[in-house]
């Protein structure tokens, strides 16, 4: 989130021994598939699944992920972008049927308050001790957002955020006012910020943007969270999924892999990273999940 707290996904199939899984017409996944990690996709179809996910790098990721995953397993699976409160809202109607990054209990606290009861939240989690705040590279002098009305004309003035709908943003925009900050939040989205605070770092200039771990940033940049001593960003959170309701009815072993989910600061960077060196979202996921066959096949078993 909405760090890329460069953030931050998301927004994944493997090798497995899967006995006669159907899905709601009664169509049956390939009971032949290889567990020795040379996994084929399944002859028949699993159905259709629709993953909304909005545009953070940790979102792409997993949504990516899961994509290559359940089309191994047989279903024909569409990603599609939005901001969040449409993504909420396409559950919510049974628009979508997945969305994979919910963060509980502060960031997404006003979204589920709204829908939660037109969603179904699922009590797992797949990622815990995130974060997000004010963040600026290691190699500058300042360590709390109380210091940045001391350093005004360092910064110009400006902070580097993300896309207006974000929970960031509102949260970026609710510092500046309980820290009565002299600062511009510059609105644009996640590669418009990380493009400024990559070029501030190669010729290591002063930046200070809005982001969030899990984020591969944090993995190809020496960078630190500033101290937030009013609370502001909150603490340490939580990353769930959701689907619409009726979804387990119909998909109870799609639901099962995801219960079965878990990825750590490590993995889901290494993820971030795969797909931002290939720059190709599906090709990296792919690549990723040939790699690390024996971790998905735990989940997709």
């Amino acid at each position: 989130m909405n760090k890329s707290k460069l953030l931050m996904g998301g927004l994944l199939s493997s090798a497995l021994v899967l006995a006669a899984c159907g899905d709601d017409n009664g169509t049956n996944v390939n009971e032949d598939n290889n567990n020795d990690g040379n996994n084929e996709a399944a002859d028949t179809a699993g159905g259709e699944i629709e993953i909304g996910l909005n545009n953070w790098a940790e979102n792409i990721a997993v949504s990516n992920m899961w994509k290559v995953l359940l089309e191994e397993q047989g279903f024909e699976v569409t990603l599609t972008m939005s901001e969040k409160a449409p993504i909420w809202t396409g559950i919510a109607n049974d628009d979508l049927d997945l969305a994979l990054e919910i963060w509980l209990p502060t960031t997404d606290q006003h979204l589920y308050e709204d829908f939660k009861g037109d969603i179904h939240l699922h009590d797992e989690t797949w990622f815990s001790g995130t974060g997000l705040g004010l963040v600026v590279p290691e190699y500058m002098d300042i360590d709390s957002i109380e210091e940045l009305n001391d350093n005004v004309d360092l910064f110009d003035g400006e902070i580097v955020g993300i896309d207006a709908g974000a929970s960031l943003t509102g949260l970026s925009e609710e510092a500046i006012e309980e820290y009565e900050l002299d600062y511009n939040l510059l609105v644009s989205s996640e590669p418009a910020m990380i493009s400024e605070l990559d070029s501030a770092y190669q010729a290591e200039e002063p930046v200070v943007v809005t982001l969030w771990n899990p984020h591969w940033t944090f993995s190809d940049y020496d960078l630190k969270y500033l101290e937030d001593p009013k609370n502001v960003f909150g603490e340490p959170e939580d990353i769930y999924y959701m689907s619409r309701q009726g979804f387990e009815d119909e998909h109870p072993e799609v639901i099962e892999w995801l219960n079965n989910w878990y990825m750590d600061d490590e993995t889901l960077g290494d993820l971030m990273s795969v797909i931002n060196d290939l720059d190709d979202e599906e090709e990296g996921a792919q690549q990723w999940v040939e790699d690390n066959r024996d971790l998905v096949d735990e989940w997709i078993q």
